[in-house]
């Protein structure tokens, strides 16, 4: 029935249409507008007061009017102005109790304010007051515990009952709080819970605290005593006072599965209100000590608001919802076994708002509105209605009112409607009561806005432009920006329902003026309001994480960007507080310096960049290190003949993690004041087993290591004597060798004094031959490392010995080493020696080992020497000069590479040992054949005409055999040096030139010229010429060489050439040089070259093939080569001949022509010395 009676209210609601929203009249903004009273303000319903302080009961309200207030106590109406104990506050309802002359107990009562002007009556809540208690324990005597060993102990505390309850705690008489733990611990209602006693749980303090936190006291229960006892001692202390009987049986406490203490049974129920804090508890003892866990039977503990306390013994859930309803098990676990307990919870629910408590309601004339008071709570709670405090169903009738369960549905109110309405919400939990006026006003718009205020907003953030206003009817607000050419109703604009414009991502072009319209049947009213869009605030570069040595210095970054118009303030912050107050902080316009940096100075840094909008920051952490702190407390233990154990202390770290520790010893008895590293250990270990010698006095000290370096050295330990023994090893390092034929020298290295192990140290040396039995021979002696015998056979091997020997006795037997006497010069040179030719420059030589008796020490090689002889060329000079090539170890080959072919060579061989070279070997001898020729040693071009020229050469300087011939190839070369089909010719070896016919006119020609042998042909030497012009092209030459014009302008290149020429040879008797270039523009002819201004150079060009440069003949005007003296003597001995040379040799004028061939050898070659003559020759080709 009740349902249907809802759904009937809402399709009412339907039907009426406009239903006005929540307003209230802003009583500072608007004067003169009535407004049913509110409260504002009020005492909490249960209210606990200080018995010591005046009671204030308060009571605020607003409304137009302003209201007058009155109170009620305990339902009845209270006349507080019959009570001269109670005031009340001018313009104000709050109730004021003097308590100095009355007592707080008398007015322990429930109150009721009363707020009400022409237009209405609020009410507030039922508030119950009562005074704070905090009662004495009572006196009571505790007579002390002597319990056994293992079993439990329940200590109870049993606090006075206060208001509110008290906190409990334990302590002892020091006021220090008792240690709690898995085996201890304090119950919810403050009983202390010992699982099983132990004999360290003895003591006459334990003492029960309760603190009552309103009146700010402290009770205190009387100590409790506790002795424990085990078996054995109860009985010997306790028998003479009851006639010698045991007080407990012979058995000890003996292990046990738990027992539940708290709670009892197998199950318990609880119930917890909704919104409050459920605790539930599990205390068990038993032997060993039981753990605690919890589960919830019906399904999942909430993570998020699951809390375990006092060692898993408390489970404890905040904000309790209907969903943590259910079944809980506690488990009590130990190896003997376990318990458990069921805890079923029940959530109930005082009332508690939906949809939060009603809304004022400002109404028009004629409008329609709803008061909805929409509550649940479990059990269901009940709902009733008043108006002005009497309820509705005595209050006047009022046709525009009906009354649907939990809402009032208003239809067509009028003017004198106004009032406020109560509405209260009950179950047996508790109540909620709300007072909610309706206001029935007639007034036009009016905007409440400040007129021309500018909002500032970040881009990308959220822009919020208000447009408060008032109105009844309420306005109908309406947006525009600048021209107001349509109102702001779409995306991106978001319009709220009270009136707020929101812009959900302000850009840059939303900034500008904006007009709000308040509008309703009344009238309308309109303000106008700026939004500015500020760039945001950001951090470009962040701090970065530093590790800073103690006493450097530390910088953090802290680069912003920023709106330029709003002015920014950086603040650094270490560890969210302030900067120490200390000049060593420097704080710059982007960073923050720290110089000499302490420990101190550790944690984390933020810089923040603050401006009138936003901020932003970052952080960064500031680690100090420093090399460890010496280790300390040095303790020797475990003290052994030869070991002993060394403890210590780690010092500080100083936040870099020590690595490893390095343990340093010094012996005083054999090298005082010198440190030795010993050991080493890992970081984590502060122990050291170390392993020592005899015979010595050691004192310990240890370094720590980490990534910093290494600390400074410990304390010395206290010294370690070691017993004296003998001696654990021998001399190493023993070696045999003779210094002369007739002896041997033995050696060693000998033993430091921590080896020696004693007192007396001497070494007993022992000798004899290896190939012949007999007794060892031996001697002693002291403070030396060898011992040479002498009389002994050349180069016999020896077995040796030395024993390390002191007062209390011999090392160990020692090991047999191996040496020989002395050595001498070899005594026989190797038989059979023969060569055998490889080829041209390689010839193997062969000979028979020397027999080792005849070596007479060890062999180290042989030696060849070897020398040329001759030429066979019957030209060439003799050569004797002798070379040695060595062959280590024992061979009976070897190969002499680099010989000259066609060649006369000699050689012998010796053996040679540590002593030097034996005699020689039967000298042999050995010819080599022929090889390849060398280049011609020179090629010139001579008698050129117009389309024949002759060649002439020398030939090669290295002949390498028998010439039989020769072979030239030529080519030609246009003017793009590209090379044209190759002609060859083969000549007979006596010729020493050729004419060569049938060439074109005007054609530069390449040639290549080399030499042959047997084994082939040599190297090519090559030349370039240019053949004469036609007589056509030279009439053409000289009409244009005739003309005035072409005659004045050969004058002045004439003459810049010569002053270039003067340069050039001034600076080259300075001793400049100049290099010579090749390069020439490929539509020039090849012959033109002019010089350039910067380095006196002759133009160049590249032969883009070979890269060789070849040197060429110039031809003269005339048409004619003027023949050079002999270039074979040039070559050979370095003098006469015309050309041109430049102090480092090279010709002037050189250049490099274009070849199809990649095998072009270079040669010996000859230039004319350049001329301008030739210049002007070659440019009149050229034009």
């Amino acid at each position: 029935m009740m349902e249907r009676r809802r759904m009937d209210a809402a399709l009412m609601v339907l039907l009426l249409g406009h239903l006005a929203a929540a307003l209230e009249v802003p009583l500072d903004l608007l004067e003169g507008l009535p407004q049913p009273p509110t409260i504002t303000h009020q005492s909490p319903k249960d209210y606990i007061i200080d018995p010591r302080e005046n009671i204030i009961i308060h009571c605020e309200a607003k409304g137009k009017p302003h209201p007058s207030f009155s109170w009620t106590r305990n339902g009845t109406h209270f006349d507080v102005d019959e009570d001269p104990h109670v005031t009340l506050r001018p313009h104000s309802g709050t109730l004021v109790v003097d308590i100095s002359r009355a007592k707080a107990d008398q007015y322990e009562s429930v109150y009721q304010c009363t707020a009400r002007n022409k237009h209405g009556t609020a009410v507030s809540n039922n508030i119950v007051v009562r005074q704070s208690r905090s009662p004495l324990w009572s006196k009571e005597k505790i007579k002390p515990i002597v319990v056994q060993e293992g079993v439990s102990l329940v200590l109870p505390c049993q606090p006075p009952a206060g208001l509110p309850p008290p906190i409990i705690f334990w302590m002892d008489n020091y006021f220090q709080r008792l240690p709690q733990s898995n085996r201890v611990s304090q119950s919810l209602n403050g009983d202390l819970y010992f699982s099983n006693v132990l004999q360290e749980d003895s003591r006459n303090d334990y003492i029960c605290y309760a603190r009552f936190p309103y009146t700010q006291t402290i009770q205190q229960k009387q100590p409790i005593s506790v002795k424990v006892l085990s078996l054995d001692a109860i009985n010997d202390t306790m028998a003479a006072f009851y006639n010698d009987t045991d007080l407990f049986s012979d058995d000890p406490a003996d292990e046990r599965k738990p027992t539940l203490l708290v709670p009892s049974g197998p199950s318990s129920s609880k119930i917890v209100l909704r919104g409050q804090v459920l605790e539930m508890e599990c205390i068990a003892e038993g032997l060993p000590t039981p753990d605690i866990s919890w589960t919830k039977v019906s399904g999942e503990l909430p993570a998020k608001r699951t809390h375990f306390l006092h060692y898993q013994r408390t489970l404890r859930i905040v904000n309790v919802s209907e969903s943590d309803a259910g079944d809980y098990r506690c488990t009590a676990k130990n190896k003997m076994g376990s318990v458990h307990h069921n805890i079923h919870i029940m959530v109930k629910a005082a009332p508690y708002w939906i949809s939060g408590a009603p809304r004022n309601l400002v109404l028009a004339p004629g409008e329609n509105g709803v008061l909805t008071c929409r509550a649940s709570g479990t059990p269901k709670p009940s709902i009733s209605w008043a108006m002005n405090g009497i309820p509705i169903e005595n209050s006047p009738k009022d046709p525009s009112r009906k009354v649907e369960d939990d809402t009032i549905i208003f239809t067509d109110v009028q003017i004198g409607s106004s009032a406020v309405y109560q509405c209260n919400i009950s179950n047996t939990y508790g109540y909620l009561l709300s007072n909610a006026f309706v206001n029935v006003l007639s007034e036009p718009p009016r905007v409440l806005t400040p007129a021309n205020k500018v909002y500032q907003v970040i881009k990308n953030h959220r822009a919020l432009i208000d447009c408060a206003s008032f109105g009844s009817p309420i306005p109908k607000i309406t947006w525009f920006k600048d021209s107001r050419s349509s109102t702001l109703d779409g995306d991106p604009y978001i319009l709220h329902d009270n009136g707020t414009l929101e812009i959900p991502v302000a850009q840059s072009h939303n900034s500008g003026k904006f007009t709000c319209v308040a509008r309703n049947l009344l009238g309308k009213e309109e303000n106008h309001v700026f939004l500015e869009v500020k760039e945001p605030t950001r951090i470009l570069k962040q701090p970065e994480y530093k590790v800073v040595q103690r006493g450097r210095s530390a910088v953090f970054q802290c680069k912003v960007k920023h709106d330029p118009t709003l002015p920014p303030v950086m603040t650094w912050l270490k560890d969210d507080g302030e900067l120490p107050d200390d000049e060593r902080f420097e704080v710059g316009a982007d960073s923050l310096t720290i110089t000499d940096v302490t420990e101190m100075d550790a944690g984390v840094y933020t810089c923040i960049m603050n401006t009138t909008l936003d901020h932003d920051s970052a952080s960064a952490e500031l680690t100090v290190v420093e090399r460890p702190d010496s280790p300390t407390d040095l303790e020797l233990t475990d003290q052994k003949k030869r070991s002993v154990q060394l403890t210590w202390t780690p010092g500080d770290e100083h936040n870099s993690p020590i690595q490893k520790f390095l343990i340093q010893y010094e012996d005083s008895l054999h090298h005082r004041g010198h440190w030795h590293n010993l050991t080493e250990v890992p970081g984590t270990r502060t122990t050291a087993h170390l392993k020592l010698s005899p015979y010595a006095h050691y004192t310990f000290r240890v370094l720590a290591l980490n990534a910093v370096g290494l600390s400074h050295p410990s304390f010395p330990s206290r010294m370690f004597k070691t017993e004296p023994a003998a001696p654990d090893e021998n001399p190493t390092g023993v070696e045999g060798f003779g210094t002369e034929h007739n002896n041997l020298v033995i050696s060693w290295k000998p033993l430091t004094g921590l080896q020696s192990n004693g007192p007396g140290l001497h070494y007993r040396v022992m000798w004899r031959q290896k190939t012949v039995s007999s007794d060892w021979n031996m001697a002693t002696v002291a403070n030396t490392s060898k011992f040479v015998v002498t009389g002994t056979p050349t180069f016999v091997p020896y077995e040796l010995k030395v024993q390390a020997v002191n007062d209390h006795g011999a090392a160990p037997e020692p090991a047999i080493a191996h040496g020989y006497s002395g050595e001498d010069l070899p005594v026989a040179a190797p038989e059979n020696v023969q060569a055998m030719v490889v080829n041209s420059s390689l010839a193997e030589v062969y000979w028979d080992p020397v027999p080792s008796k005849l070596i007479r020490g060890h062999l180290k090689g042989y030696k060849v020497y070897y020398w040329r002889e001759r030429s066979l060329h019957k030209h060439n000079p003799h050569h004797v000069e002798k070379q040695i090539l060595t062959f280590s170890g024992n061979h009976s080959r070897g190969k002499l590479p680099g010989l000259h072919p066609y060649s006369l060579y000699s050689f012998y061989v010796k053996i040679y040992n540590g002593k030097g070279e034996g005699p020689a070997s039967h000298t042999q001898q050995f010819e080599t054949p022929e090889g390849v020729p060398g280049a011609p040693t020179s090629l010139l071009v001579t008698n050129t005409d117009l389309d024949s020229l002759t060649l002439e050469w020398s030939p090669p300087h290295v002949h390498n055999g028998r010439i039989t011939g020769y072979t030239l190839t030529y080519q030609p070369v246009n003017n793009s040096n590209e090379l044209g089909p190759v002609e060859e010719l083969a000549l007979p070896a006596n010729e020493t030139s050729v004419i060569l016919s049938n060439l074109r006119h005007s054609t530069r020609y390449k040639f290549y010229l080399n030499a042959k042998t047997v084994r082939g042909a040599g190297p090519a030497i090559s030349q370039e010429t240019v053949t004469i012009m036609d007589e056509a092209v030279a009439s053409r030459q000289v009409d244009i060489a005739t003309q005035g014009w072409f005659i004045g302008l050969m004058c002045a290149i004439a003459l810049l050439i010569l002053i270039l020429l003067i340069i050039c040879f001034i600076q080259r008797n300075k001793g400049g040089k100049y290099p010579v270039k090749e390069k020439e523009d490929a539509h020039t002819d090849p012959e033109f070259q002019p010089m350039k201004d910067d380095d006196c150079t002759f133009g160049e060009y590249s032969d883009n093939e070979d890269h060789k440069p070849l040197k060429g003949s110039r031809t003269p005007s005339n048409g004619t080569v003027k023949r050079e003296d002999s270039d074979d003597s040039l070559v050979d001995y370095g003098d006469g001949g015309d050309g041109q040379f430049n102090e480092d040799g090279s010709f002037i004028g050189q250049y490099s022509g274009k070849s199809v061939s990649r095998e072009t050898a270079e040669g010996h070659e000859s230039s004319e010395a350049p001329s301008p003559i030739n210049a002007m020759n070659s440019l009149n080709s050229f034009v």
